[in-house]
């Protein structure tokens, strides 16, 4: 009896002195990610809040630049997916609006190709 005792002391023990070492004493720190490792909740507030800046500032071309860092698709195809999740996550209708504004941009805005030296 008293060995099992022993191994479920040991054992917790081993636990608790883990969840100390990762949580407290070496925890992990994130530097440097892009946003494109961002989760799709994190990724729809981020084109919520571009499509916020785009209302107050009206530039199509600095939200598209700003939607950029947000992965490899392009601006107008992050945007619908962040409105595909806002439905599904209940976000208010005045968001989603504010999305689906910024989305009717991006459908008739294209990038003006400047020269470079």
């Amino acid at each position: 009896m008293s060995r099992r005792v022993g191994f479920v002391v040991a054992i917790l023990a081993g636990i608790i002195l883990g969840l100390v070492y990762g949580w407290v004493i070496n925890p992990v720190q994130y530097v440097e990610t892009s946003p494109d490792t961002l989760r799709a909740d994190y990724k729809a507030d981020y084109v919520l809040m571009v499509a916020e800046a785009y209302r107050t500032e009206g530039d199509l071309a600095l939200a598209a630049r700003r939607l950029a860092i947000l992965g490899n698709t392009t601006p107008l195809a992050m945007v619908q997916q962040a409105i595909v999740f806002a439905g599904q996550a209940g976000y208010s209708p005045k968001d989603v609006d504010l999305m689906l504004k910024l989305s009717q941009g991006l459908k008739t805005w294209s990038p003006q190709t400047q020269g470079t030296p």
